[in-house]
């Protein structure tokens, strides 16, 4: 039998601390009182917007999360700070993003009966470093004792679905009998927790997906079938954060280095354009979209992912069709779908094609179908 490419387990660090939609709105609309009482003469002449209230439906009916797990909860429901508190850790302790990875890695090595000796290469695939250099996945190779490669890489929130590519790519063409892919995903971290718009979107979350090469395939892994990738340029999820624009004076704003987006704009664009990469993909591989088992999604907006599931089945898919965590787990960026399939696989059954998909700002997008041993 030709050598496949599976994905032979999976990993997932759940931070300690969650907030409550109502816990976040408490905190936000006490921040939205001082404001607009520290404000009221601007107010009332007209120069001063006044800041507007939120509320735990409001949220809920705009994105379906109803919760979120963070790093560092008192300082985001701080209303005088409004934002986690990680203090630096020093160059001879392991960064957070190493730490919380690392916790993802074991269980995924766990999963699949494997030794760290057995694997060659490191991806940390996610949308934001906690610094550049020296890469993360380095020093997760380090950690876990590979005597391999490691190396970041960063398409957003489609990170994952780009690093299982690359993974698998890097197995088929025999320059590693594993791969793992790692997404520590701090999104906490650079979420304007003071804009109404936005507030509630993100939670902290890391996966790992173990990637290697079989020459057959073992009953519960799943056999990568294909992969598709497709990027599209858009400022309409943005990011500014970096060395070249670290001073205020030379920025526009703070909120400038935060995460901004156009919701509505996103919502219309990135629909059609994940739907057709995945029923196109499925389409190329012959395979019946009606014939696919599950999809896990990027967990993003519940009714984006309604709108791209109902484009591809041709009609509204449940929640077996489309498992959800976003509820629980918020928008963990690119860790999201990994989250999705890592908790929602169990009950599939031999032969069951299933579909992971990530997408987010570039516009960026990824399709990876698999077939369930």
């Amino acid at each position: 039998m030709a050598q496949s490419v599976v994905i032979s387990g999976t990993g997932l660090y759940t931070p300690e601390h969650a907030i409550s939609n109502e816990e976040l709105v408490e905190s936000f609309n006490a921040y939205v009182a001082q404001f607009n009482a520290e404000h009221a003469d601007a107010i009332a002449d007209g120069s001063v917007a006044p800041l507007q209230p939120s509320s735990a439906e409001f949220i809920e009916k705009a994105s379906g999360i109803r919760s979120r797990y963070v790093l560092d909860r008192e300082g985001i429901l701080d209303p005088a700070r409004m934002c986690p508190r990680l203090p630096v850790r020093g160059n001879d302790e392991p960064s957070i993003m190493c730490e919380i990875g690392l916790a993802a890695c074991r269980e995924a090595l766990e999963q699949a009966g494997i030794d760290a000796g057995a694997v060659d290469g490191v991806i940390v695939a996610c949308s934001n470093m906690q610094r550049p250099y020296p890469a993360i996945a380095v020093e997760l190779q380090a950690a876990l004792g590979i005597d391999g490669w490691g190396y970041d890489m960063n398409v957003a929130c489609a990170s994952a679905a780009f690093g299982i590519q690359t993974a698998a790519d890097a197995v088929r063409s025999g320059s590693a009998r594993a791969v793992l892919v790692v997404s520590p995903e701090i999104c906490s971290g650079h979420l304007n927790f003071r804009d109404r718009d936005s507030h509630f979107i993100f939670g902290d979350a890391a996966t790992a997906v173990l990637v290697a090469a079989s020459d057959a395939p073992q009953p519960g892994q799943f056999e990568v079938l294909g992969t598709r990738l497709k990027t599209q340029f858009s400022n309409n999820i943005r990011n500014n954060f970096g060395f070249l624009n670290r001073s205020e004076a030379e920025m526009r704003s703070e909120a400038d280095r935060l995460f901004v987006q156009n919701g509505r704009k996103v919502f219309k664009d990135v629909v059609p354009l994940v739907a057709d990469l995945i029923g196109g993909h499925l389409r190329d591989l012959g395979v019946e979209p009606e014939s696919v088992r599950r999809f896990f999604l990027h967990q993003a907006n519940l009714g984006m992912n309604e709108y791209i599931a109902r484009r591809v089945l041709g009609r509204d898919a449940t929640r077996d069709d489309a498992p959800v965590i976003l509820d629980e787990y918020a928008n963990t960026s690119s860790a999201g779908s990994v989250i999705a399939f890592h908790r929602h696989r169990d009950d599939l059954a031999s032969g069951d094609v299933v579909v992971l998909s990530g997408f987010g700002a570039g516009y960026s997008a990824g399709s990876v179908v698999m077939r369930r041993h």
